[in-house]
This record gives C-alpha cells, sequence and structure tokens, in this order.
C-alpha cells in the first residue's frame, strides 16, 4: 500500500515567507496551468497574468481547506493571497467545510491521523502540545481544547490548522480529584470562548457524598469564575461535558444502590448565564433513554446529541449496540441505531468507545482499532471512513480521537 502523505508534505498553515525548498503537488499545478503545444514550441499561460487578484482570491476562496495549504506552495503571489487578513476574513463565508478527525493511534505518542471526509483521506497530523492521547480533548467549531489530567497545569487552545496556540492558567482550587470534564464554546461571530471544567471528588468521610465544583472561563473578560461549589448525595460527574446554547450539560452517575435499583447514568443541565444550582439533583437529573455502559454527549447545531452504547439485557458491561439520541427539552428522541453489519465490522468492541462531531456529522470509533464509522444525521446513512493506515501493533493498543472544524479564520 503507497505510504500515506504527511500533513508536513504540504507545509504547515501558515506557509513561512522566507526562503527554503518548497514541495509541491504536481496535481494542483497541473490545474491551474493551461499549457499549449504546437509543433515547434511549448507556450504555457499562467492564469496570475490574464485574472485580477480579486478573481483569484475567489477562486482560492472556495476550495478546500486542504487544498487552499497546497495551493500556498504553488507561488509566492498565492501564498500572499491566502495570508491577507482579507481573504482569512471572507473564507468562511464562500467556503463551507465538513469536520475532520484526528485519531491518536497510539495510547503513549500524542501524533496520529486526520481525517478530510470531503477527499476521503487520511494524513500523518499533529496536535501542538499535546503530549499524550490520555489527555482531556474537546473542541468546538475551529478550536480544540486540552488539559493534563493530574494537574490541570498545562492547559491550551489551540487552532490545529493553523498551529495557533495559547497557554492558559488552569482553575484555581484542589488539584487531585477523582473526575474531570471539560467543555469549550466558541462564538463565531466575536471569536470569545467559554470553558468550563467540572471536577468530582469523594468525601472521604461519607462515601456516598461528592464534592462537585464548576469553573468557568470567559476569554473575553480572560479569567476564571467559580460559580458552583456543593456536596451531591450519591451523583458523581464524569468525564463527558459539552456546552450548547449557554447551557453547560455534563454527565453524572448514580453510585448509590436502592433495592433492585442499579447505578444509572444521567446528565444534569448548568445554566451559564444564571449561575444557579441546585444541589438537590435527583429530581433534575435527566436520565439515559435506557441502560447504557457507555455516554458521549455532542453539540450539533446548539443540540444536545448523546451516542450512548446499549447494555445486553442481563449482561452488565456488555453492549449489543450503539444508539443515537437528541434531547428534546427533557425527553430523548432517538434517531438510529447502528446497524448490526456495522456493529460487528469493528472487530473488537468494547463497552466504552470514543465518539464526537460537528454540524451534521458524527464520528464513532472503538478503543480497540483504528476503525472509524460515520454518521449523517440529515440522511440517517451510516457509512465507513477509508481505512486508516495505522495499525494495531499489540493487543494492548489503545486508539481515541477527536472531531473538529477545519478552518483558517479562528485563533484563541
Amino acid at each position: 500500500m503507497e505510504p500515506e502523505p504527511s500533513w508536513e508534505d504540504y507545509g504547515y498553515w501558515p506557509i513561512r515567507k522566507e526562503n527554503r525548498t518548497r514541495k509541491v503537488d504536481p496535481e494542483v499545478v497541473d490545474s491551474l496551468v493551461r499549457t499549449y503545444v504546437d509543433d515547434e514550441e511549448r507556450h504555457v499561460v499562467c492564469i496570475n497574468t490574464i485574472l485580477p487578484d480579486d478573481i483569484i482570491e475567489q477562486v482560492l476562496g472556495h476550495l478546500p481547506v486542504s487544498t487552499i495549504i497546497k495551493a500556498g506552495c504553488v507561488c509566492k503571489k498565492w501564498n500572499d493571497i491566502l495570508q491577507s487578513g482579507q481573504f482569512i476574513h471572507n473564507f468562511p463565508n464562500v467556503s463551507p467545510q465538513k469536520p475532520w478527525y484526528f485519531m491518536f493511534t497510539n495510547d503513549s505518542d500524542p501524533r496520529g491521523h486526520v481525517y478530510d471526509p470531503l477527499f476521503s483521506r487520511w494524513y500523518r497530523f499533529e496536535i501542538p502540545y499535546v503530549e499524550r492521547p490520555t489527555w482531556n480533548i474537546v473542541s468546538s467549531s475551529g478550536l480544540v481544547c486540552f488539559m493534563n489530567n493530574d494537574s490541570m497545569r498545562k492547559l491550551y487552545v489551540c487552532n490545529p490548522i493553523t498551529k495557533h496556540c495559547r497557554k492558559l492558567a488552569g482553575p484555581a482550587g484542589a488539584e487531585v480529584y477523582d473526575y474531570c470534564a471539560l467543555a469549550i464554546s466558541l462564538d463565531k461571530s466575536s471569536q470569545n470562548y467559554t470553558m468550563a471544567v467540572v471536577r468530582s471528588k469523594q468525601d472521604p468521610r461519607e462515601e456516598e457524598n461528592w464534592y462537585l465544583s464548576i469553573d468557568v472561563y470567559c476569554s473575553e473578560k480572560n479569567q476564571w469564575e467559580c460559580p458552583v461549589d456543593v456536596t451531591l448525595q450519591a451523583w458523581r460527574s464524569r468525564t463527558d461535558s459539552v456546552i450548547c446554547g449557554g447551557i453547560l450539560y455534563f454527565g453524572v452517575y448514580l453510585t448509590r444502590l436502592m433495592g433492585f435499583v442499579r447505578p444509572r447514568y444521567g446528565v444534569l443541565a448548568y445554566d451559564l448565564a444564571s449561575h444557579s444550582f441546585d444541589p438537590d439533583v435527583d429530581e433534575r437529573v435527566i436520565p439515559a433513554p435506557c441502560l447504557v455502559t457507555c455516554m458521549r454527549l455532542i453539540n450539533l447545531k446548539e443540540e444536545l446529541v448523546m451516542v450512548g452504547g446499549i447494555e445486553k439485557q442481563g449482561r452488565f458491561g456488555v453492549i449489543k449496540g450503539i444508539g443515537i439520541w437528541v434531547l428534546r427539552g427533557k425527553e430523548w428522541e432517538e434517531v438510529s441505531r447502528m446497524p448490526n453489519k456495522f456493529f460487528r465490522g469493528f472487530g473488537e468492541f468494547d463497552d466504552v468507545f470514543a465518539s464526537s462531531g460537528f454540524d451534521n456529522l458524527i464520528y464513532i470509533q472503538s478503543y480497540g482499532s483504528p476503525v472509524l464509522l460515520m454518521f449523517e444525521m440529515n440522511s440517517k446513512e451510516w457509512r465507513w471512513s477509508h481505512r486508516c493506515p495505522a495499525i494495531k501493533k499489540n493487543p494492548l493498543q489503545l486508539f481515541s480521537g477527536i472531531c473538529f472544524e477545519a478552518r483558517l479564520d479562528i485563533s484563541p
């Protein structure tokens, strides 16, 4: 099999202006230069000489992101156009993109592969400053946010396409916790973003009690606030959270056994604007629609979507399939269930898995193999991605990933 290309083969965005040897994709050049051949000589007409700059800019603006980055290697003029403030400002208005999926293909190496669904192609890729795939990592539009799990002292917000990255101070408070969830939401009009960290720690004196804290960061104010610091009875937070329409949703788990009632999953909602939170959560929890072993929360067009592993009756921790639901008020409406042929196609499927999405596209990935499945919300279509070139080298090797929107105009 032909080795997959590295993103570095085309140069990272933005293309550096200093002189260096650029690797040019011949397909890009051939598609943009018309050649006329007669019996005596070869005449080449370059579009730079016949089209004004604004027309060239409009043409380039309608290209997919991956092609735009390659086009910056063609000549200095195109490189200058693509790096201009006017092009970056106009780009999101003319070039809709499908979300990409970045897969960590080694459980100890932060490098991996990124999948472009428009061209059904994988590239070797790396998100800067991520030290381990086990870090908390979430996304919103063109931003990816990641944080180390042990101390929360390594917190970054990054545009993985442009490689523009910003390091933030983590929230104050105790550094030791049992569970932590991270969420981020970007306002595209202002490019301000809100980040939330949900932490849960068991009370060493009362095992049924769990300390819950919610810290919120506003990029516009450049500061953290701790609007919630309460104790919950029997409920603890999980590692899944997402912000939709100004509401922070985070997963919770019932740890107390009451008769024949088993521990269950649910979702709590916190209004980021009102800063009000009722610690008596028994009536406020939105329970999962069925017995699930894994719950992944996703923001699709400001609607809360859940992807969950459906548990086999009487087989704790064993899933028989995967379902997709959307929250309507306080009720879950089922959208689709994964067909058995796709469920079996993963080869080995644990009771937990990775899932993320954007716009109308959801990605689902097994931790046990580099297999990637896609689901289109509009058409209700399930389909595989092209095969990832990564190979599982040992039985204990794990895979994980994150979906993000490929954008050039977003910067942390």
